[in-house]
C-alpha cells in the first residue's frame, strides 16, 4: 500500500518497495516561484527523515506542459539589485537541501525543463528524457547570468556545447543533448516514466546503508567547486537585474505569454 503526502507542489508517494514518486505540479507550466523553492525544502527534509524511502523518482503530471518551466518571471517585475540578492539568499537556503537528499534521485522528464529545471535535472543522480523533450538555459535573453555552468562542467559534458547553451539560449531537443552524455536515456515519451520506474525499483532492492553511504560519495567526489561557481553567477547575475534591457526582456517574455494564452 503506497503512503501518499503533499509539499504544496509536489504530491509524494512512496510504495512500499521503497521507491516515492514525487510528482511536481503547478501549472500552467511549473515555474518556479520562491514558494516552490520553500515546497521543495520542506520535501528535502521529509525525505531526510523518512527510512522508508530508499530512491525517488522527480516526475511531472501527465499533460504537465513542462517537467520545469524555469522561474516564475512574475516574480522579477520591478526586480532591484536589493531583491534579486534577498531572492538568492532564500533560495540558497532550500536548493542544497534538495541536491543534499541521501537517496538516489532519478529525473523523468517528459516536458520541457528550462533555467532552473536544468539545474533541478542536474542535480538528481539520473536522468530519463523523452526524445522531444526540450532543454534551455534562456537567462542571457532576459540580459542576465544563469547558474548551470559549473554544474554542466562538473557533469563533464562537452565545453563547447555548454557554452553555446548558455550564450544563445537556444533550445535543444534531449536527442539533440544526447551525445553530450547529460541523460542515462533518451527514449519515445511514453517509456519515459516506466523506464525510471524500473530503475528505481532495481536501486530500492539495494541495502539502504549502502545506498546512503553511496549517495554522499557521490556528492563528496562532485566536490564545492560547481556550488561556488553557482553563487558566483548570482552575484553577477544581481548586478544585472536593474539594466533597462532586462526589464523590458521580462515585461517582453510576460506579455508574450499571455498573448499566446488568449490565443
Amino acid at each position: 500500500m503506497s503512503i501518499l503526502r503533499s509539499f504544496g507542489s509536489f504530491a509524494l508517494e512512496v510504495r512500499e518497495d521503497g521507491v516515492a514518486i514525487a510528482t511536481f505540479s503547478r501549472p500552467p507550466v511549473n515555474a518556479v516561484s520562491l514558494s516552490v523553492y520553500e515546497d521543495i525544502g520542506r520535501f528535502a527534509d521529509h525525505v531526510a527523515g523518512d527510512d522508508n524511502i530508499k530512491c525517488i523518482v522527480i516526475t511531472a503530471p501527465d499533460n504537465a506542459r513542462a517537467w520545469c518551466g524555469g522561474a516564475d518571471l512574475h516574480e522579477f517585475k520591478g526586480m532591484t539589485v536589493e531583491k534579486r540578492k534577498e531572492r538568492y539568499r532564500f533560495i540558497n537556503a532550500q536548493l542544497p537541501r534538495f541536491h543534499q537528499i541521501d537517496r538516489p534521485m532519478i529525473a523523468a522528464i517528459r516536458g520541457a525543463a528550462i533555467g532552473v529545471g536544468v539545474m533541478l535535472a542536474g542535480m538528481c543522480d539520473l536522468r530519463v528524457a523523452g526524445e522531444h523533450a526540450q532543454f534551455a538555459c534562456p537567462e542571457v535573453d532576459y540580459g542576465l547570468v544563469g547558474g548551470s555552468a559549473g554544474m554542466f562542467a562538473m557533469l563533464k559534458m562537452p565545453e563547447a556545447k555548454v557554452r553555446e547553451m548558455v550564450y544563445t539560449g537556444r533550445t535543444f531537443t534531449a536527442r539533440e543533448l544526447e551525445p553530450t552524455g547529460f541523460f542515462n536515456y533518451v527514449v519515445p515519451r511514453a517509456a519515459v516514466l516506466p523506464l525510471a520506474l524500473d530503475l528505481a525499483t532495481e536501486i530500492a532492492g539495494k541495502s539502504m546503508p549502502a545506498l546512503r553511504a553511496r549517495k554522499l560519495a557521490s556528492l563528496m567526489q562532485e566536490g564545492p567547486e560547481w556550488m561556488e561557481a553557482y553563487l558566483e553567477a548570482q552575484e553577477m547575475s544581481s548586478a544585472l537585474v536593474e539594466r533597462p534591457e532586462s526589464e523590458a526582456a521580462i515585461l517582453a517574455a510576460l506579455k508574450g505569454k499571455r498573448k499566446r494564452k488568449q490565443d
